[in-house]
């Protein structure tokens, strides 16, 4: 079974590249990121006619998450973090499917550091340690897939000195990031590739990807109950390479 995370950076633009990849890597599940639209107008016949069900939580020109699966309709559970009510962020949807629970997840950015951005990622952050521990609660086989806007370690990105002052790679965001392996959940990407080096996002801007000036931001946590299932884990980079593609490349881990 192959699960993927994939930041769009605008479905309708993307819309091609998408049904694209679902015919080609043909995954069981997909949770996209950066919909950038609203619930009204995300393309759900095209994506059906490619043979995928589809839950989706816009926002119309930012943000937005959705759970693909292929030949079935996810069963949601639950849209958005507790613990904030004025935030009406599109960022967080969870769904059962396959016998897994799997989240979309998009956390927010945070640039420029310092400022309210980067206040609200750190809290967000929180919101989404507590729901990841009360998931862990559950022993459930679940996956928290997606554009987690962190770079977790030195080996990440392409250059340290390059993103030292960006909000991705700030003390607090990685340790946001680390509080969450530290509950339980296993890296999948790091797992398989423990020596870093494996890019999942290249800027549109100063010919990141022709100098594959890249770092890894978009990642899948698998719980105790699903870690031993990991069978693979990768980048479909060549994607990222296409005519009018996303900034990011898909995402993904293979479970037995």
């Amino acid at each position: 079974m192959k699960i993927v995370t994939y930041n769009v950076n605008g479905i309708k633009a993307r819309l091609p590249r998408l049904i694209e990849y679902l015919t080609e890597a043909q995954p069981d599940v997909v949770c996209l990121q950066e919909l950038k639209s609203s619930d009204e107008t995300f393309p759900e016949a095209e994506i059906r006619a490619a043979g995928y069900g589809a839950v989706w939580h816009g926002q119309k020109g930012f943000n937005g998450v959705a759970v693909l699966a292929k030949g079935v309709d996810p069963v949601e559970r639950q849209r958005g973090l507790a613990g904030e009510p004025e935030d009406e962020h599109s960022r967080y949807l969870e769904c059962e499917v396959f016998g897994l629970v799997i989240a979309s997840i998009y956390l927010p950015n945070g640039n420029p550091v310092p400022g309210p951005k980067f206040d609200y990622k750190l809290r967000w952050f929180e919101r989404l340690q507590a729901r990841a521990r009360a998931l862990l609660a559950e022993e459930r086989p679940v996956i928290l897939a997606g554009d987690y806007n962190v770079i977790p370690n030195d080996d990440d990105t392409f250059s340290v000195k390059a993103m030292a002052a960006d909000a991705l790679m700030q003390p607090e965001s990685r340790h946001g990031y680390r509080a969450l392996l530290a509950q339980g959940w296993t890296d999948a990407l790091r797992t398989r590739h423990p020596k870093g080096g494996v890019w999942t996002f290249w800027d549109y801007q100063a010919g990141a990807w022709q100098r594959d000036a890249g770092f890894r931001i978009d990642h899948l946590l698998l719980s105790p109950a699903v870690a031993d299932r990991l069978a693979e884990a990768g980048v479909d980079k060549d994607h990222r390479g296409r005519e009018k593609a996303s900034d990011h490349a898909p995402t993904w881990v293979r479970l037995r």
